[in-house]
């Protein structure tokens, strides 16, 4: 008896998809979107208003988790946040729902979110890889993932070659660097270029304004200072009026797909974020994620991430040597870009230790070493092979 009462179950289940295919025109089973109702600095309230905005000829249920409120979007009823958050999980894991918004929620380390703004200069919307959780603990380790989290998040949303750009932090060039070990070894990356004429990879604030590329890559806890500027800028901070939230948790090996709002963020944030999952689940992140992650050990990013590292490239350097005097000093006009503010005093003293007299400035587009003229070509061997630069690193 009950096997023909659950067969019932899945046929009027399939009898009703097909009829919702048929109204609208689109077949396929629907996604579910779940959303967390319990945190919001502006109340349940705006929450429930947000879901019920991005219901709107939705093609996509959404599923509310929290207290019973006057709607008629499905609820689930729960009235703790640590109860939320558990329920919300298992709706994750048994594909009741397929991604779900939420807020204040903890991450593993490994893991980290993809936001996604809409940029004042053109209106372009813009990837910032990553905005809120700990990629890893070593900052250049970070920020790779971060790219390789930025990419994904794009690729799901249906970008099939995101342009990614690094914004000038500490260890952009680095990470450059890094990326470009990538490329090499057959990771399809592709690199934008930013809108200042002197253009690169490496992105200024001028970029953020404009959205020069899909994704920009940063440090987390600067992401996340930048989503709060896009998302409030016109409001004073109180209120997220624009943006789609701080987007999902991605990370080698997590399959949940958990996107972040912020307790500030307001009405229009909420329902683009709700809509950001759906895509998001329509695009099949997780499958993406795991191809994706298969392509990036294929090209050694393990091993690339140990060469760049900073403590193997210190512990290296005190075996190798004690004090580096500097050669006799030369007038130096000729200048080499590409290398990370970190690392500018060890490059110094790596061509120092080659007899090239060298010194460390602050070039337009950031730190750079200086040699003599004649010796430009030299240096720049020189500190590719010693690690610093990429191998096409040019004068600047």
């Amino acid at each position: 008896m009950s096997e023909n009462l659950e067969v019932k179950k899945i046929l009027g289940s399939a009898f009703l998809e097909i009829a919702d295919a048929i109204q609208t025109g689109k077949f396929g089973s629907r996604v579910r979107v779940g959303l967390t109702t319990l945190g919001s600095e502006h109340g349940v309230d705006n929450l429930v208003k947000g879901a019920e905005l991005a219901a709107r000829d939705a093609d996509y249920d959404i599923v509310l988790i929290g207290p019973k409120c006057d709607t008629s979007l499905e609820v689930i009823e729960i009235n703790s946040e640590d109860e939320m958050h558990g329920k919300m999980e298992e709706l994750l894991d048994s594909g009741y729902i397929q991604s779900c918004v939420t807020m204040h929620y903890t991450f593993p380390i490994g893991v980290s979110t993809v936001g996604r703004v809409v940029t004042p200069g053109i209106g372009r919307e813009m990837f910032i890889a990553t905005t809120t959780g700990t990629s890893a603990t070593n900052r250049t380790e970070a920020m790779l993932k971060n790219a390789i989290y930025g990419v994904i998040a794009a690729k799901a949303m249906g970008i099939q070659k995101p342009s990614v750009g690094i914004l000038n932090v500490d260890n952009a060039r680095t990470v450059e660097r890094g990326l470009k070990e990538l490329i090499a070894a057959g990771y399809d990356l592709s690199f934008g270029e930013s809108g200042r004429s002197d253009g690169g990879n490496v992105m200024r604030g001028n970029d953020l304004l404009m959205g020069s590329v899909d994704v920009m890559v940063t440090d987390t806890l600067t992401g996340n200072i930048l989503m709060k500027m896009f998302s409030s800028f016109t409001t004073g901070g109180s209120y997220e009026a624009t943006g789609f939230g701080y987007g999902p948790g991605i990370g080698f090996d997590y399959e949940r797909a958990i996107l972040i709002l912020s307790r500030a963020s307001g009405v229009p944030v909420v329902a683009n974020a709700i809509r950001y999952g759906a895509m998001l689940a329509k695009g099949n992140l997780k499958e993406v994620a795991k191809a994706e992650f298969a392509k990036v050990r294929a090209a050694g990013f393990d091993k690339i991430v140990q060469g760049l590292t900073k403590d193997t490239k210190k512990s290296a350097a005190a075996e190798e040597e004690t004090e580096v005097k500097a050669p006799a000093k030369e007038v130096v006009t000729g200048s080499v870009s590409g290398i990370d503010i970190m690392d500018l005093e060890d490059a110094v003293k790596a061509l120092w230790k080659q007899g090239v007299y060298a010194e460390s400035g602050m070039g337009c587009t950031g730190p750079i070493v200086m040699v003599a003229e004649e010796k430009l070509e030299l240096a720049i061997k020189l500190l590719a092979e010693a690690g610093f630069l990429a191998k096409e690193a040019v004068p600047c």
